[in-house]
């Protein structure tokens, strides 16, 4: 195995890979977003709510390497990650988590409690409640989909101050979202998650018509879910004929996968699911009718 390991890189890029800085930036564009939608306008929060969404989220990826560092080197997506790999130390990887929870958690407080107590417990219900369930239950999915979707909702929170239905229906709309990304990226990795004894696919059958219904129902479900915010007026026509095409994109590829049941098919729709939600929630910013959104 060895053999075909990639050599070390840079001190900082070893960074980069143990917090997950691609996905952590997806996480702030989510949260950004938000704020923005619920009429957020001030540049210093928008820096605290990058800036601490951004730590608090390195904080959960590097933690959950930390606890899965021994399974991390059973499966070849993750074999180079630094902890197994040996290029960080248990005591730098503890410290670099610990760092950035609670100076993000700082960031967000500055902004207001709500913002810091939903990012705290995203971390705490990824780390210690998704991230171990991943070798118990398939339901690991369901429990990974309410900390995966809070960015939007504590982005609206963060501009709001309160809770509320607004920042409850951006929470919904990428809670649904979540099941057929998810999937997808299960269904390409069930070889490698099989050696880590991960199962994650929504039917014990694995790579499986059933599995594939589940895929494009929820992906079905997508439309009229992401109609809500024009449906309630916040938004003007130009999100029904975004929200709406894309949906139906993105359910044709989940439809397609149900067919086929191919391996490249669950790819095209994985990778379909990370450029569809970006393109959602700035169309929600950009087509938002101001007047009709609580401040």
């Amino acid at each position: 195995m060895t053999e075909n390991l990639s050599p070390k890189p840079s001190q900082f890029k070893i960074y980069l890979i143990f917090t997950k800085f691609r996905l952590s930036f997806l996480v702030i564009l989510s949260a950004l977003s938000g704020y923005l939608f619920a009429g957020g306008t001030d540049l210093l929060e928008i820096f605290y709510l990058l800036l601490g969404g951004t730590l608090v989220t390195a904080a959960s990826n590097g933690a959950n390497q930390i606890w899965e560092r021994d399974l991390d080197s059973l499966m070849k997506r993750t074999e180079n990650r630094p902890i197994p790999r040996g290029w960080m130390s248990l005591k730098e990887a503890y410290l670099i988590c610990i760092f950035s929870l609670i100076i993000g958690t700082i960031l967000l407080l500055l902004i207001n409690w709500q913002s810091a107590a939903l990012g705290f417990l995203a971390f705490i219900t990824y780390v210690f409640i998704y991230t171990p369930m991943k070798r118990v239950s398939p339901w690991a999915v369901l429990v990974g989909a309410f900390p995966g979707a809070i960015p939007p909702f504590l982005g609206a929170i963060a501009a709001t101050d309160h809770f509320g239905f607004l920042p409850g229906i951006l929470f919904f709309v990428q809670f649904t979202w979540q099941f057929p990304h998810f999937w997808a990226i299960a269904w390409v990795l069930y070889d490698d998650y099989k050696l880590a004894g991960f199962s994650l696919l929504p039917s014990k059958s694995g790579r499986s018509k059933a599995s594939a219904f589940q895929i494009m129902a929820y992906s079905l479900a997508l439309i009229p879910f992401s109609l809500v915010p024009w449906l309630l007026g916040w938004t003007g026509p130009l999100t029904l004929y975004v929200a709406a095409g894309l949906g139906i994109l993105f359910f044709l590829y989940a439809y397609r996968l149900f067919i086929n049941c191919e391996t490249a098919d669950a790819r095209k729709l994985m990778f379909a699911s990370f450029v569809y939600l970006p393109i959602i929630q700035f169309i929600y910013v950009f087509d938002r009718v101001e007047t009709m959104i609580p401040k």
